[in-house]
């Protein structure tokens, strides 16, 4: 056996805030560490409370009413729809409507966490069978899970915003905050804008550690990672874009 092996035995998991801090600062530590054990509490804990707390200021600082306004105002046949109603009837609608808002955005990390699953299995099948890797479901969810943990600074930044009370009178629940292309494109056709949001910094940030992370892991080369992921990642935008423009 050799002494790498030894090490990698004898050596005991970092803990968890220090792989959290090692995501930012020194991501190979992070997922190196996960072939010694594939826990991953911490970041889906802390996903958890930044979700809770970023529906909470929303709903403090704006108001879902607000929200529901912006959502209308993004698609005017429903709108059309609505005001062809009488009175009472709209006003239940839409009150209907702010429930519905408020409930979905409350309950979004299990929606996230969802995602996470179904990311970490197609990641799990495609290095597994496509390369010939030997990795385990957990391995490749605690990749998936510290790997997102940039993408979460989003809502970070959107509650800093909200706090600072900049941008709510067009705050827009499904797209927060200017990181990404499609934030800046409201005015182009709706396929575009849904094809822009994969054009974000810190997804593209999550996503680069996502390579490396599935890379070793894996125990393949960083290019053949990011063939497979990327690969990934252009027909999730495709499909994306495709489907708005279809329904468009």
């Amino acid at each position: 056996m050799s002494d790498a092996a030894v090490s990698l035995e004898i050596t005991p998991p970092m803990s968890q805030p220090m792989r959290v801090i090692d995501t930012f600062v020194a991501p190979s530590k992070t997922f190196e560490d996960i072939l010694k054990s594939a826990n991953c509490w911490l970041p889906l804990v802390l996903m958890a409370v930044l979700t809770f707390a970023w529906t909470a200021t929303i709903d403090k600082t704006i108001g879902f009413d607000t929200v529901m306004q912006v959502q209308m105002a993004k698609n005017p046949e429903r709108a059309a729809q609505l005001q062809s109603l009488p009175a009472d009837q709209r006003a239940a609608q839409i009150e209907m409507g702010v429930k519905l808002t408020r409930t979905i955005t409350y309950c979004s990390f299990i929606i996230v966490i969802v995602f996470m699953l179904i990311e970490a299995l197609l990641l799990w099948a495609a290095f597994n069978f496509g390369l010939g890797a030997k990795t385990t479901f957990p391995q490749v969810f605690a990749v998936v899970s510290f790997a997102g943990l940039p993408r979460a600074l989003t809502w970070v930044l959107s509650m800093i915003l909200m706090a600072a009370g900049v941008g709510g009178d067009n705050f827009d629940v499904q797209n927060p905050v200017g990181t990404n292309l499609g934030y800046y494109l409201s005015e182009a056709p709706k396929w575009m804008q849904a094809g822009g949001k994969f054009f974000d910094v810190l997804g593209l940030w999550s996503l680069g550690l996502l390579i490396l992370g599935m890379a070793i892991i894996s125990k393949k080369k960083v290019s053949s990672s990011a063939m497979i992921i990327g690969g990934i990642w252009v027909i999730g935008l495709l499909l994306t874009a495709g489907i708005t423009a279809a329904m468009s």
